[in-house]
């Protein structure tokens, strides 16, 4: 049994829940995935059962249990320091760390405008102002990062990293909202909807049996 577990929400409709799983799935760290179905009259209690916030995502390692998805990463990047959850050097991981931040506590429009949905097939929705410079802000940060440091591969900063874990949602809503982008932008789409941590989220999504109407209709 892993020593490590994880308490998700439904993959189909949970950004938060992807950020650290797709991170844990694509170092291969081993986890116990624990999965608390949303909307539910029971949904509060279980989620309380592991954290006081009643929230996915949760960490349980033994004694130590973190909530709120970057202080997971933060986390696992301190209990497995030989791999490379953040850049090894000093000024991409800065920038890693800030950009991180910024799309835990930012994006709001693009948040609500453009609800989590995996399942959700892709088709257009007419975006507010505040939507349109959320992805302007969105397409600017990741162009910024992969010109300073993105030389070695295709993702924020070359290899994949806790950033790309981060904005791994935002990816799956500028895709199936088809927001108008820029070719670099797409490409950077496309590299993180290829992985195979990706596929695996997308598999288990679609695997669930548990659907939220309100969600399903937009």
């Amino acid at each position: 049994m892993p020593a490590l577990k994880l308490v998700i929400a439904n993959k189909a409709y949970s950004s938060w829940s992807l950020r650290p799983w797709i991170l844990l799935t694509h170092f291969g760290i081993a986890f116990e995935e624990i999965v608390v179905p949303l909307a539910s009259p029971e949904t509060r209690a279980r989620l309380l059962a592991y954290a006081p916030t009643a929230k996915a995502p949760v960490l349980i390692d033994g004694e130590v249990t973190v909530w709120e998805s970057l202080a997971i990463v933060e986390y696992l990047a301190e209990r497995f320091p030989h791999l490379p959850i953040w850049p090894r050097d000093k000024a991409p991981r800065a920038l890693a760390r800030a950009l991180s931040s910024e799309m835990h506590a930012g994006f709001v429009a693009l948040r609500q405008h453009c609800p989590t949905q995996f399942l959700r097939p892709v088709r257009k929705r007419a975006l507010t102002p505040d939507v349109e410079a959320n992805v302007e802000r969105l397409e600017h940060a990741w162009r910024d990062a992969r010109a300073k440091h993105g030389a070695a591969g295709p993702f924020l900063f070359g290899a994949f990293s806790a950033a790309d874990a981060m904005f791994a949602p935002v990816v799956n809503r500028l895709n199936i909202y088809d927001v108008p982008v820029a070719a670099d932008t797409r490409d950077y789409m496309d590299a993180v909807r290829t992985l195979p941590a990706w596929d695996a989220w997308i598999a288990g999504a679609e695997a669930e049996p548990w659907r939220i109407a309100e969600y399903d209709a937009i």
